[in-house]
């Protein structure tokens, strides 16, 4: 059973999957129903997983859709590890490592 909005949109799709991108689920189901079979494809196509929190709070919620539009389990959908950095950090720490490795440029 779906449950309709006042303007008759399925509400199961308006659900915000990507919080940080702000990307509905509706979005994502473009996507896979376009041809996206990959979490990188959909990450090219609508920058979910690209936010601050770098996937942690989408990456399940996207692969569940992927795993259940192809019928594969969740383990073949996701990527097995994430790319550097793991932890978002500001560009001022990259920096001050930099420097103090090579102090011949300050």
């Amino acid at each position: 059973m779906s449950i309709k909005n006042n303007d008759g949109k399925d509400k199961n799709t308006e659900t915000i999957l990507c919080r940080c991108e702000d990307i509905t689920r509706e979005r994502i189901l473009g996507c896979i129903k376009d041809g996206c079979e990959t979490m990188d494809e959909i990450k090219r196509e609508t920058r979910a997983g690209m936010g601050p929190c770098q996937g942690r709070t989408c990456r399940h919620l996207i692969a569940s859709e992927l795993s259940r539009a192809y019928g594969v389990p969740m383990e073949d959908v996701l990527t097995p590890t994430f790319r550097p950095p793991v932890k978002p950090i500001c560009l001022g720490a990259l920096a001050d490592a930099f420097t103090l490795n090579n102090e011949e440029l300050t």
